[in-house]
């Protein structure tokens, strides 16, 4: 399951959802990002999503069935947020379900890597000296890489 939205989520009402009625489900795997802001001269104080709707959401669901392609998995869901959210709040729930932990760790940890590289939304943080763009990372390009091959 897919979810766009700018609205916050609760977090252990979603994962009641994602194991509702399911006793197959041996383990579920969750991450949450938040917006940081590690102070000093760029200290954040807001972070800005932007996403272009039905394109965002096709790319997620090509990300997710990867996923399901690579691990035996019940169920899984991404929750992304949009709009200017700040330092604490949440941005991203990933959560994975399958009868066996590895999988449901596995393929939470893909989720988040592919996420982080390839979910089209584009991030702009508001500091002190004005809005900049966030760039891509080579750490983020280099978690991406150990799962391809």
């Amino acid at each position: 399951m897919i979810r766009v939205q700018r609205e916050d989520f609760d977090i252990g009402a979603e994962l009641d959802r994602l194991a509702a009625g399911n006793h197959a489900i041996g383990g579920i795997a969750s991450f949450v990002g938040l917006v940081s802001d590690l102070g000093g001269p760029d200290r954040v104080a807001a972070l800005s999503l932007e996403h272009y709707p039905g394109m965002t959401e096709k790319k997620l669901a090509e990300i997710e069935l990867e996923a399901h392609r690579r691990w035996p998995l019940t169920a899984s869901l991404i929750i992304h947020r949009y709009g200017r959210l700040e330092p604490g709040e949440r941005i991203v729930l990933v959560a994975t379900a399958s009868p066996h932990r590895e999988a449901a760790l596995a393929a939470c940890h893909f989720l988040i890597d592919w996420l982080k590289t390839d979910a089209p939304f584009w991030k702009s943080e508001q500091t002190p000296a004005g809005e900049r763009w966030v760039e891509r990372r080579a750490e983020d390009d280099a978690a991406k890489a150990r799962w391809q091959g």
